[in-house]
């Protein structure tokens, strides 16, 4: 929407006639059990003062007033399609809530290219975070520190005192291209992303060490089915275990001797390195 167009539509909403509640019933009722677009029509352009007025409340937040007004016209779309004049409440109180969230909606994703405000903590910090260090500055006469009025409004809102520092930063600071320059050493300029370095793995390395450890899950548990429960018992105590259990102390366990227990672990090995070859040789011989 052009500015001319704009204009245009502000004129017009401020020409609409208001409607009793007489005729905003009427409206609602021809719309609710007959679909008359033209009801839906006339309370929704006699309801655009409403939206012009609330796109002013949002101008802070330096998006286009006429695309604010565009999205609230789409909330108050919405609202007269839904209003239950049952409810006998006014439509313009029930369709305030409907044209704010499609603005703040619109915000939301518009603001910035990284998506904020994801629950509703956030949201209402996102659009309250302004005003609160605003009302909290002048009560303390702007020389509270940034940490304590970071926890007041943590406590107004019931939210953590870490949200509110990391909202703060992001409303006082632009989107920041990955390919813009930054000082470096010796008088270079090098890309901001060149800067960003992580010590994560790859996400192909992930994905690799993902695959090859649930290879390597079955081929192990292939080669332990062909144990009998004694000898599976003792290799599980004694070699997969995180702590690993002495020969004594799992003898007594097993009523034999720590020497038994020693001849039944080597013969446990044995058969499981044979069932790890028959499985995979390859696998095997590159291991050895």
């Amino acid at each position: 929407m052009d500015d001319l167009a704009r204009r245009g539509m502000i004129r017009q909403a401020m020409r609409a006639p208001y409607l009793t509640r007489d005729e905003e019933l009427a409206l609602a009722l021809r719309w609710k059990e007959r679909r008359d677009q033209e009801a839906l029509n006339r309370i929704a352009l006699a309801h655009m003062r409403l939206v012009v007025a609330m796109a002013g409340r949002f101008r802070h937040f330096g998006l286009s007033a006429s695309d604010l007004i565009q999205e609230g016209h789409i909330g108050l779309l919405e609202a007269a399609a839904r209003f239950d004049p049952d409810r006998e409440v006014r439509f313009s109180t029930y369709a305030a809530w409907w044209v704010r969230a499609s603005m703040q909606d619109f915000i939301l994703r518009n603001w910035s290219i990284v998506r904020g405000g994801t629950s509703s903590g956030q949201k209402a910090l996102f659009f309250n975070l302004r005003r609160l260090k605003a009302r909290l500055a002048r009560e303390h006469g702007g020389d509270a520190p940034r940490h304590e009025l970071h926890t007041a409004i943590a406590e107004a809102l019931g939210i953590r005192t870490s949200d509110v520092a990391a909202m703060d930063a992001r409303l006082s600071a632009a989107d920041c291209s990955l390919d813009a320059p930054v000082a470096g050493p010796d008088g270079e300029r090098p890309a901001l992303s060149a800067t960003l370095v992580s010590d994560a793995p790859l996400p192909e390395e992930v994905v690799a060490r993902t695959i090859d450890g649930e290879r390597r899950r079955r081929w192990l548990d292939r080669a332990l089915s062909t144990l009998n429960p004694r000898e599976l018992k003792i290799i599980r105590e004694r070699r997969l275990s995180e702590e690993g259990e002495t020969l004594e102390a799992l003898g007594r366990r097993l009523g034999i001797s720590k020497e038994r227990v020693r001849q039944i672990e080597s013969r446990a090995m044995e058969k499981l390195r044979a069932a790890l070859v028959r499985s995979d040789p390859d696998r095997m011989s590159s291991a050895a």
